[in-house]
């Protein structure tokens, strides 16, 4: 991962190459503008294909006054969430819990920039975030035609990547905003009608229409409106056929091949998934240990492994070695504000007992797991993994006492692990091999729709891929994860591609989603913004007969609702920080 200041390096360089090109007028040739060290690339071209595609004037105008309903429940959830969260964050300063800085606050993952933010890929995230803003540009630029605003210019936003897509209405039409001519005379702004002179002329004058309020209001609700059916069609098609066209393969993993053993020759390698042991199917961990305490050393079992989606079978003869090895389940990562996390379990370490329990494999941490109680303490003895392999292996122990379920299950015992990815040796094949929930992880993804009817669905979409289920994010079928899945069905003839289509439509639609969520906020000058001074100045006008005070007051207060939602983002990034330190 490149690090942050060698991208500030890159972005000042840049910024230096743009400024040069910028003074020498070569930029304004290809009708290009610059704001510091953002280029505004625009084209006039296009228009006929809005104007066809503006012709359903009765369609688009139904598709969004929904969008206006939408944008005003999207408005009160977002601003919802984020007094929830100032809330939360200040409960946790004054209780001393608010925990240290980490990569949510890194100024890198600010910003939903592909490549820059380090929980964005860069080729889904840029193909996502393209999609994203052609959308919703587009749909504000059809929405003006429909209203009968002219768009002066579309394009593109651009600094190093594309970071924003506009649609450039005539924003004396739109907003009644004064546009200076070159002789000094232009619009007043109003909501009413204005008026524009010509030029070397004393009596002709041409009037400028300026949209309703209502028909404003579709305008800028068009394009979170495109961005949330983009959103829904990209989730359905992958929750749906796609998600139905991959199958796990198993939750075996090769984590490791000692180096010159039977396993080795025969050519096994670090990160194939174990599918099946001479006929029978290996699905867990424990499969292999059953299967292998039935053969003698000196027999040849076939291994049937698969690496990218390549399944070979390598014959290795069994050694006689009577040692067992450590067993245990690896602690791949720990759940924030977990009990595990608050008693000091740390990544990296093998849980072998639970109590008098035995812990050989991840399936006996799970079924031990679901024994238990809130509120019960266990005894979880542990050891490091990186130090199986020594003699007089140290223990350590820790007394923790369970939280209440994370599963919808309030009476069963919660601990905060993420478990697999490492795990036990199989002394007499020559690997470690460690265990991923796949067909559990699967089944999780294909019943977030069934979750939408709360707002906890809801909450997993928009932090799927940062958050995931576990604080472990889902950025896609890719690298390791993709490792133990194949495609089946309709999908089978397509490879990778399904991978590829299945990342495609998860970035698409979560990308589309947050933009429509936050372009709801009520902040100018995002599109929600907009929307709410307008409905907020024709409520106050009810109460208010002077019109110009009304303006001034919804004004006001529409400032008030930006700068508080602005203050807090700036609370949520930058607290941990003041608390803490930066």
């Amino acid at each position: 991962m490149v690090s942050t200041t060698t991208l500030f390096a890159l972005f000042l360089v840049y910024w230096a190459i743009i400024s040069i090109l910028d003074k020498k007028g070569i930029l304004e040739r290809y009708n290009i503008s610059t704001y510091g060290p953002v280029l505004m690339i625009r084209t006039v071209r296009g228009q006929a294909l809005l104007d066809i595609l503006a012709r359903p004037k009765r369609s688009w105008r139904t598709f969004a006054n929904i969008g206006i309903v939408l944008m005003f429940v999207g408005m009160f959830a977002m601003f919802f969430i984020i007094i929830l969260s100032d809330i939360a964050m200040l409960t946790s300063i004054g209780e001393n819990t608010l925990p240290e800085p980490g990569k949510f606050n890194e100024a890198r993952n600010i910003f939903l920039i592909p490549g820059v933010n380090e929980f964005i890929p860069l080729t889904w995230g840029a193909i996502a975030l393209l999609v994203t803003l052609v959308v919703h540009e587009f749909s504000h630029a059809i929405l003006c035609r429909v209203e009968g605003i002219r768009v002066k210019s579309m394009g593109i936003l651009l600094a190093i990547v594309p970071i924003g897509a506009f649609a450039e209405p005539d924003e004396e039409e739109l907003f009644g905003v004064k546009k200076e001519t070159a002789e000094g005379l232009g619009a007043d702004t109003t909501d009413g009608p204005i008026e524009r002179r010509i030029l070397g002329t004393e009596k002709e004058v041409v009037p400028i229409k300026i949209v309703s309020r209502e028909q404003r209001a579709r305008i800028l609700a068009a394009g979170v409106m495109s961005n949330f059916v983009v959103a829904a069609i990209a989730f359905f098609l992958l929750f749906g056929p796609v998600l139905g066209a991959i199958a796990p393969m198993s939750d075996t993993m090769i984590i490791n091949v000692t180096s010159g053993s039977s396993a080795d020759i025969a050519g096994l390698e670090n990160g194939m998934v174990i599918t099946q042991i001479d006929d029978t199917s290996i699905q867990k961990a424990n499969d292999i240990i059953l299967y292998m305490n039935n053969i003698e050393a000196g027999t040849v079992v076939q291994l049937h492994a698969s690496k990218d989606q390549n399944l070979l079978v390598y014959d290795i003869e069994v050694v006689n070695d009577t040692d067992d090895g450590i067993k245990g389940t690896y602690v791949n990562s720990i759940v924030a504000e977990s009990p595990a996390e608050a008693m000091g379990l740390e990544s990296g370490m093998l849980i072998i007992k639970i109590d008098d329990t035995p812990i050989g494999s991840s399936e006996d941490f799970v079924t031990f797991m679901n024994s238990t109680k809130a509120g019960q303490i266990i005894s979880v003895v542990t050891v490091r993994a990186d130090k199986t392999t020594e003699e007089n292996v140290s223990s350590e122990i820790f007394d923790i006492e369970l939280a209440s379920g994370q599963d919808g299950d309030s009476e069963k015992g919660f601990l905060g692990i993420y478990y697999g990815s490492n795990g036990l040796e199989i002394v007499p094949l020559g690997i470690s091999i460690g265990e991923f929930p796949a067909k559990d992880y699967l089944e999780a993804l294909k019943a977030i729709p069934s979750m939408l009817g709360g707002y906890m669905g809801w909450i997993i979409i928009l932090g799927l891929p940062i958050f995931g289920f576990a604080g472990e994010g889902f950025p896609g079928f890719s690298g390791q994860l993709a490792q133990f899945y194949s495609p089946i069905g309709w999908g089978e003839p397509l490879g990778v591609g399904i991978f590829w289509i299945a990342n495609t439509l998860l970035w698409v639609g979560w990308l589309n989603f947050y933009a429509g969520l936050f372009n709801c906020l009520p902040a100018v000058p995002l599109d929600g913004g907009h929307v709410f001074r307008d409905y907020l100045h024709a409520l106050v006008s009810k109460f208010i007969s002077d019109e110009t005070k009304a303006k001034e007051v919804s004004t006001a207060i529409a400032a008030s609702f930006t700068m508080l939602i602005l203050a807090s983002f700036l609370f949520m990034i930058f607290g941990p920080y003041i608390v803490h330190g930066f």
